[in-house]
């Protein structure tokens, strides 16, 4: 059994949100479009699927557009090569503005007037509509679980799985569990034994930063922790204290800019580590300018996710992904992910090509136990209701190593990369 926590993700996105953010509020940028650049066919009615983001969102211009890149590549794709049973896939986008105002704006929209058959990919950070898309019964498929949603609604798909009941309140009783195989990975491939985690004197990323102690305490780890004031941090004092208490190891409950400062930082005063660590979000192809003054810390960074390495062109799944995107400025993680979502919708069509293509139809296609993969770019996704929360479970990971002139290289095959670890809790 495999199940992937992603409170790492959840909570770097609420803290992206509460460093970033401008004071007061602001109303959200609707933008309902179908992608008319493939004809339909002449004789069946498209298929309607929503995709909603926050791309207009506080936090800031293309942190969350990925995914909904990801999925209408695979979607022109698919209508080039003549859609589903011929009827083409007309996706219609709503950006939610980052907002829980936008977000059901766009669930209303979507869901309620322009009727979509389903939702993919969704990626929002206030996912405030997630009970009326429950309740209408419109599978949401593939989306990246930005905050609890798809651990507390039915008909909600998160791109991980879920083990949680999913009767509408998160996880088990409120509380989520998550495991300790990233820092279990790093202990036995690498043999990391202390490991620094440096946060913001700010609630989000103080509250991120001790989960992450939580987990490395528990497999073991001498941990130092060090915190910077948000407004005027001082990461050279942190990075000689790196330095002088030999860290193997780096997290951070920081957002992009501090993480560029604090690897700049670390290269200036030679705090050399085994792996400066991120998540699946920070996983493109962007290092190189993000990180153009730190070379040493760059070459140190690694990523851990639950996903085929977008740069894994041997893989064919990935190599078509990657030629159907070759016109993007950029590549990313969350853009394979995206396409993983709609690649998902796609098959759960098809299995119902014969009887009708229905919300219903769709719905129960996703609602097995069954690993689904989408054709090897995902660990085997599952969604099982179970009573009690697992104490452990057999999780795996998708590793890969940034490396100057290579990119992000993979460490070995994702679906053997693997540990039985404890399940923490933690309150969402």
């Amino acid at each position: 059994m495999r199940h992937r926590s992603r409170a790492a993700e959840a909570l770097a996105a609420a803290l992206l949100l509460a460093l970033n953010a401008a004071c007061g509020s602001r109303l959200p940028e609707s933008d309902f479009e179908h992608d008319g650049r493939t004809p339909a066919p002449r004789d069946a009615a498209p298929l309607r699927v929503g995709i909603i983001t926050s791309a207009t969102s506080p936090v800031g211009g293309g942190a969350f557009t990925g995914p909904r890149d990801g999925a209408r590549a695979f979607f022109d794709r698919l209508n080039a090569l003549g859609g589903i049973d011929g009827r083409r896939v007309e996706v219609r986008r709503c950006d939610d503005g980052g907002s829980g105002v936008g977000n059901n704006e766009c669930v209303h929209r979507l869901v309620e007037e322009d009727e979509v058959v389903a939702l993919v990919a969704t990626t929002a950070l206030d996912y405030a509509g997630a009970s009326r898309v429950s309740r209408a019964r419109v599978p949401d498929i593939g989306g990246q679980p930005l905050g609890s949603a798809y651990d507390t609604y039915p008909h909600l798909y998160g791109i991980y799985g879920s083990l949680a009941p999913r009767d509408g309140t998160p996880g088990w009783n409120g509380t989520l569990y998550g495991g300790t195989e990233v820092y279990r990975y790093f202990k036995r491939e690498h043999g990391a034994r202390t490991a620094a985690v440096v946060s913001y004197n700010q609630s989000a990323s103080a509250a991120y930063a001790r989960l992450v102690e939580r987990g490395l305490r528990a497999e073991g780890y001498q941990v130092v922790t060090e915190q910077v004031d948000f407004a005027l941090p001082n990461f050279r004092a942190v990075a000689a204290d790196l330095k002088e208490q030999g860290a193997d190891l780096v997290f951070d409950a920081l957002d992009g800019h501090g993480n560029a400062r604090l690897c700049r930082a670390m290269d200036e005063a030679g705090a050399a580590v085994t792996a400066k660590v991120t998540n699946v979000q920070n996983w493109t192809s962007t290092v190189a300018d993000d990180y153009k003054d730190a070379p040493r810390c760059r070459n140190a960074l690694w990523a851990t996710g639950a996903s085929r390495n977008f740069e894994d062109t041997g893989h064919p799944a990935v190599r078509e992904f990657r030629e159907a995107t070759k016109d993007l400025k950029t590549h990313s993680q969350w853009q394979l992910e995206g396409w993983a979502a709609a690649r998902w919708f796609t098959d759960a069509a098809r299995s119902c090509a014969r009887t009708g293509i229905t919300r219903a139809c769709v719905d129960d296609f996703m609602n097995r136990d069954q690993g689904y993969t989408a054709e090897g770019l995902l660990l085997p996704v599952r969604f099982e209701r179970l009573a009690e929360p697992p104490r452990s479970s057999r999780s795996c990971l998708s590793v890969a190593r940034w490396q100057d002139g290579k990119g992000w290289v993979g460490q070995g095959d994702m679906n053997r990369t693997c540990f039985t670890v404890p399940q923490l809790a933690y309150r969402p």
